[in-house]
């Protein structure tokens, strides 16, 4: 399939895992793709490689999305070097720690709201008036937005609520032009778990999916690409678990 070709999607925060993946997966149909990354040069270095080797275009650009000067240059050299937006996919975004209400403080609280929601705050707001009429943004909430995480993630959980609750009310104020659409992830295999999550935690949530595995980032990708897409073109306000069918309340 070649559903991108002629446009430019923005992937914000590619170097690793499932922003990779996306970054990938928009190339592989016909993208100009436009990758930032922050810590993770490495993995965005070998995604830039990937994609030339393909024959594909893309950008890749160092920046801190909780900067809005950093990301209002990011934006402009993606439009000067591409012209008009087509799609921007935010994936920018972690837990920090693991703390508790007992161990957080206001400097912590404050460093996991501007990682998972200001910057899509900023990166959504530079890029809008790049976007052409039927373009989309495809957000990153998570499971957690919706349970309210796992011990110790009640900031990390609380952003992603709150991502749920901008992607519906930018839905509101870009539509009809632009579909805002965001998917909530659950367990998918990727570097946060490994660094976060305890090994028999994460057999037991992979057991207690119908699918009795762990998503992989390419999983997640393939949904991203949909929702950008016109195959997606009566949806929007939207927000789509991926989580191999773990029901929870």
């Amino acid at each position: 399939m070649q559903r991108f070709s002629n446009k430019t999607v923005l992937v914000a925060g590619a170097g690793r895992d499932i922003g990779r993946a996306c970054a990938l997966r928009f190339a592989e149909e016909g993208a100009n793709v436009v990758l930032t990354y922050n810590g993770a040069e490495d993995g965005a270095r070998s995604a830039v490689a990937e994609i030339e080797q393909r024959g594909g275009k893309v950008l890749a650009l160092k920046a801190d999305l909780t900067q809005k000067a950093v990301v209002d240059a990011a934006v402009a050299a993606a439009s000067d070097r591409f012209g008009a937006i087509h799609g921007l996919v935010h994936v920018a975004g972690g837990l920090v720690a693991r703390k508790t209400m007992a161990e957080m403080d206001e400097t912590f609280w404050n460093q996991v709201m501007s990682v998972n929601l200001t910057s899509l705050f900023l990166t959504a707001q530079a890029v809008l008036p790049k976007m052409t009429e039927g373009g989309a943004i495809v957000t990153f909430s998570s499971q957690a937005g919706r349970d309210g995480g796992g011990p110790g993630a009640i900031a990390y959980a609380t952003s992603k609520g709150a991502v749920m609750t901008f992607t519906r009310g930018l839905a509101k104020e870009a539509g009809p032009r632009i579909r805002v659409n965001a998917v909530c992830p659950g367990m998918i295999a990727t570097a946060f778990h490994d660094t976060f999550t305890k090994p028999e935690v994460r057999e037991r949530v992979a057991g207690a999916a119908l699918l009795k595995r762990e998503g992989t980032s390419e999983d997640v990708a393939g949904l991203v690409a949909f929702l950008a897409s016109d195959d997606a073109a009566y949806i929007t306000g939207a927000c789509y678990d991926i989580n191999g069918g773990v029901l929870y309340s």
